[in-house]
């Protein structure tokens, strides 16, 4: 007889109505085709994050997605990795963590402040909170795009956090070692730049609830309302309360969005005072000339070198490299200056002559 009862796992599927859902064990092929797209989503964001970041062309492929526990999971990496984890704000607060390669987030950090990400910079705290806000950026796009694969349900990050990881580190650091988890590598490969991996992690049954809600919304069900829970881990899964009554229609609209450097109001902090305090390199450029190495070792002191300006037009203001602004030069008591005459919109990245 007991081998005919059902398994905690399956009733508390059954009760909340997710038992279509596939086995805890085994991925169905249904489930599997939603989470391949909820991988592509994330690839695609990193896809479009780092081009962003670093001006140069980005290649995204996803891996083999593969379902394991925490443990298993830690045993893939030599080294410690960097650890980014939030929530799926709109969603019962449900896990998510994105684990990257120790050498890949730092050189997402070097992106992120202007450098080329050639030369991996020294571990701080400093390019941590730098790529914390770059993957941040990747989460926050990806939860757009998932948005319309759930059937318009409004989604944002919450409760994000980031650490390089530390001794018997954990992808989702408040569920246990033994709790089964499905991963999803994608591999980063930047023109120039060594690749490098990132994982998107969520408990397995979360990762069945997410399919589940992506069948219902091809199908046309409405999307069900966040559960009552306070479990501030998202119990919403499987084994917490499972899947929702259908909740009202979601009113779905552009964000809006202060422009930066306004008074804030007093609410939360913006995201981008994260890297508020990061230094960025400003340079005035007054002209070039292109010289060839025989007129470059014939230049003696008293020699002129004739620039590709005219007299009294705009010098170029750059930061990090990118064009932001035209100006002209002034005097500040004896000190040269510069007078912003105009902003170039989007800015301009400026390669290395």
């Amino acid at each position: 007889m007991g081998d005919d009862l059902l398994s905690p796992d399956e009733i508390n599927a059954l009760l909340s109505g997710g038992g279509d859902f596939g086995d805890a064990d085994e991925i169905s092929d249904a489930n599997a085709e939603q989470l391949a797209k909820v991988a592509d989503t994330f690839a695609n964001a990193e896809n479009s994050v780092i081009n962003m970041l670093a001006g140069k062309n980005v290649t995204t492929s996803v891996g083999n997605p593969e379902v394991m526990t925490q443990e298993e999971f830690t045993g893939k990496f030599e080294e410690l990795p960097f650890l980014f984890s939030t929530t799926f704000g709109g969603m019962d607060d449900r896990p998510l963590a994105l684990v990257v390669d120790q050498k890949g987030a730092l050189t997402l950090a070097d992106l992120m402040m202007g450098g080329g990400g050639a030369e991996i910079p020294e571990p701080s705290d400093l390019y941590w909170n730098a790529a914390q806000e770059g993957l941040s950026q990747v989460v926050g796009s990806a939860f757009t795009s998932l948005a319309g694969l759930l059937g318009g349900r409004r989604l944002m990050p919450e409760n994000t956090t980031s650490a390089l990881g530390e001794d018997q580190w954990r992808a989702l650091s408040l569920e246990p070692a033994d709790k089964k988890i499905w991963c999803s590598p994608v591999n980063v490969v930047i023109d120039g730049l060594k690749p490098f991996n990132i994982w998107t992690c969520m408990t397995l049954d979360n990762a069945l609830d997410i399919a589940g809600y992506m069948r219902d919304a091809l199908e046309g069900k409405p999307a069900p309302s966040p559960s009552s829970s306070n479990n501030p881990m998202g119990g919403g899964g499987m084994m917490g309360g499972g899947r929702q009554n259908a909740g009202p229609a979601v009113d779905v609209r552009p964000a809006a969005f202060q422009p930066l450097g306004g008074s804030g109001g007093g609410g939360a902090p913006s995201p981008i005072d994260l890297i508020a305090d990061i230094p960025v390199r400003v340079t005035v450029e007054l002209g070039k000339a292109r010289k060839s190495v025989s007129e470059i070792l014939a230049l003696t002191a008293g020699a002129v070198v004739e620039l590709d300006k005219m007299a009294g037009e705009p010098v170029d203001i750059l930061v990090n490299g990118k064009l932001i602004a035209h100006g002209e030069v002034v005097v500040i008591d004896e000190n040269f200056g510069v007078r912003i005459t105009d902003i170039v919109p989007g800015g301009t990245a400026r390669a290395a002559s």
